[in-house]
């Protein structure tokens, strides 16, 4: 029988209108669903106008203009509801779900869900609790002492992963899924007796652990920044939505 990282698998990614989760909003979004290694993908995108006014620096990241979203964009209340139920969709199929950097997105999307359909992302998955794969944090946890940066381009070119189009949301989904399953296959003696659900509650072990060590970190440095433990969802802050 096939270990997970080699089976079904679906990822999902966020473009943005900037990097606060609790203030930010979707401008693009992408579910990408593969059966296994090799098969071709089922790509659902998403192009969101997102009714505020999208800084020139978000644009420069995934070239996305807010003339561009006006225009062809739809509004964020149906959208966010469709990526909610795709998401719970592959989780009552049992496909677990890569995120890079899991808290960033599926907290972003929480947030759009609250802000726009009344609801969260909890309330969508309540049938099929989340099964996530995040990259990084496994990346992080099984390579731990490697140097350097561990972005999505940088982990590509440490896994001979192809990406082509970096901040494209359906690209950026694809090479998400795709380091995951080389991750798989290079600590195949460390994974491939674990399940995915076992996996996901290790995740929030370790990233915690990571989230600690990179306060410190932080602190050490005198840079007055917070590390938010929680993965892969952050609590909802009183002043959010």
């Amino acid at each position: 029988m096939a270990c997970w990282y080699e089976g079904p698998l679906a990822a999902f990614d966020t473009e943005t209108t900037g990097v606060d989760v609790e203030t930010d909003r979707i401008v693009s979004a992408a579910v990408v669903v593969q059966q296994g290694a090799g098969t071709r993908p089922r790509i659902t995108r998403w192009l969101v106008n997102p009714g505020v006014p999208v800084p020139e620096s978000a644009t420069a990241v995934h070239g996305l203009t807010e003339d561009h979203l006006q225009r062809n964009g739809r509004w964020p209340a149906p959208v966010m509801e469709e990526i909610a139920r795709e998401l719970a969709e592959q989780g009552a199929a049992g496909r677990p779900i890569v995120v890079m950097n899991a808290p960033f997105d599926l907290t972003l999307l929480d947030r759009e869900l609250r802000r726009h359909r009344a609801s969260s992302l909890g309330h969508y998955m309540a049938g099929s609790p989340l099964c996530v794969l995040d990259p990084r944090v496994l990346d992080k946890q099984l390579d731990r002492y490697r140097k350097g940066r561990r972005t999505l381009t940088d982990l590509c070119a440490h896994y001979a992963v192809d990406l082509d189009e970096a901040h494209d949301a359906a690209a950026d989904a694809q090479a998400a899924l795709d380091v995951v399953r080389a991750v798989g296959r290079r600590f195949a003696s460390r994974l491939e007796r674990l399940s995915p659900a076992e996996l996901h509650a290790l995740q929030a072990v370790w990233h915690a652990a990571q989230a600690r060590g990179l306060q410190a970190w932080f602190a050490r440095s005198g840079t007055p920044e917070e590390v938010d433990p929680a993965w892969p969802l952050r609590p909802e802050l009183p002043a959010a939505a």
